[in-house]
């Protein structure tokens, strides 16, 4: 383990290798971040991220909500790709999935700021597996573009914008 990764983490699966770690501060209580996250990721089960997983065979291919609680963070919740395998609001939430090239999670963190204000530290810390030759090129294609950065700081500013209208 090198000295940037972070140690294994509860509710990620073992034998996943830490990828990367985005954060952003927004100007919201984690109560408001986590209610804005909830709803930003609510929001992403419509046709194109379920045509996605479908395409690449994603478990679980569609959106489902996690009985009466039915928020899109509670355990149990499906989203295009994910499963929400952890939650404790409005702390943390660890989000798994799969598909044919890749066994990953996600981490979805919320640290409230000490001193001055009511702050909030978002952080996104992603796992994942990509197995054999295409799962490499897959890894080059999502990863080594700097493709899932760029989505997963979109993700933050847009729950960032969520949280602090």
């Amino acid at each position: 383990m090198s000295p940037t990764t972070p140690p294994p983490e509860a509710g990620v699966p073992p034998g996943l290798p830490f990828v990367d770690e985005q954060r952003v501060r927004i100007a919201a209580g984690p109560v408001v971040v986590w209610a804005a996250l909830a709803g930003w990721l609510g929001e992403r089960g419509g046709p194109g991220p379920a045509a996605y997983a479908r395409l690449v065979r994603a478990e679980p291919a569609s959106a489902r909500p996690a009985g009466s609680s039915g928020g899109a963070l509670a355990r149990g919740a499906a989203l295009p790709g994910f499963r929400v395998a952890l939650s404790v609001p409005p702390e943390r939430a660890v989000l798994t999935g799969r598909h044919l090239f890749s066994r990953y999670a996600a981490v979805l963190a919320l640290s409230p700021e000490r001193g001055e204000g009511t702050g909030t530290v978002l952080a996104v810390r992603t796992y994942a597996r990509f197995p054999g030759p295409l799962g490499a090129v897959y890894r080059a294609l999502v990863i080594g573009s700097g493709g899932h950065g760029v989505a997963v700081r979109r993700m933050l500013g847009s729950v960032r914008r969520r949280a602090e209208g």
